[in-house]
């Protein structure tokens, strides 16, 4: 018989080796939380998970009879339900500056990112091309500060690593000019939290 997602006795993160899912994943265990990380595979939905979200939806997760969907709600619950280590600034001003930032990134790198990964021809150029010009804007934040706007990693880090991590996946490469954020990327994927959050197919990636 298959266990209830909703009677677990503990929390459940539906994934995939998609940016989205590792959003999520590398806020897990950046914070160390023990979860059941259930990773789909392409031969399709498994009845725990129709039977919690009717579309499928990924990343999905379940903590006892909590069912949540959106990438962006997933982390700022996490945030909330394990505050250590925080992943959000301790003050309104920034929390609000860092929650605007999440949402261009989500809207501007990450559109960009589905259309390059989506795409073809011209609109997979156009893409990559538009996706570099907006990541080489971003060099500047990292030359006086180890994380995005931070001297601590935040949600922030959590959107932009797996973004970056992708790059060669769409055939993208930092200009020599954007050193601050080439380094900024590499202490990302050191991180011990960053390893551990890779699937075996996001290993390959840069393999």
């Amino acid at each position: 018989m298959v266990l209830s997602v909703s009677r677990r006795s503990g929390m459940a993160l539906f994934s995939r080796s998609d940016a989205y899912s590792h959003q999520v994943r590398l806020a897990i265990a950046e914070k160390g939380i023990e979860a059941d990380i259930i990773q789909l595979t392409a031969s399709g939905i498994p009845e725990e998970l129709a039977e919690v979200s009717p579309d499928a939806a990924v990343p999905t997760l379940v903590d006892r009879e909590l069912v949540l969907y959106e990438p962006a709600v997933i982390l700022e619950y996490l945030d909330e339900r394990f505050p250590h280590p925080p992943l959000l600034p301790a003050d309104p001003v920034s929390r609000a500056r860092l929650r605007l930032s999440l949402v261009r990134f989500g809207k501007e790198l990450y559109g960009r990112m589905d259309s390059i990964l989506a795409g073809n021809g011209k609109a997979v150029m156009a893409g990559r091309k538009a996706l570099s010009e907006d990541l080489q804007v971003l060099d500047p934040v990292f030359r006086h500060k180890a994380f995005f706007m931070s001297d601590e990693f935040t949600l922030a880090d959590c959107m932009l690593a797996p973004l970056l991590w992708r790059l060669p996946q769409m055939k993208i490469e930092l200009p020599s000019t954007a050193k601050a954020l080439a380094g900024y990327a590499n202490r990302l994927f050191k991180r011990p939290s960053f390893r551990f959050s890779l699937t075996e197919a996001e290993k390959e990636l840069r393999s």
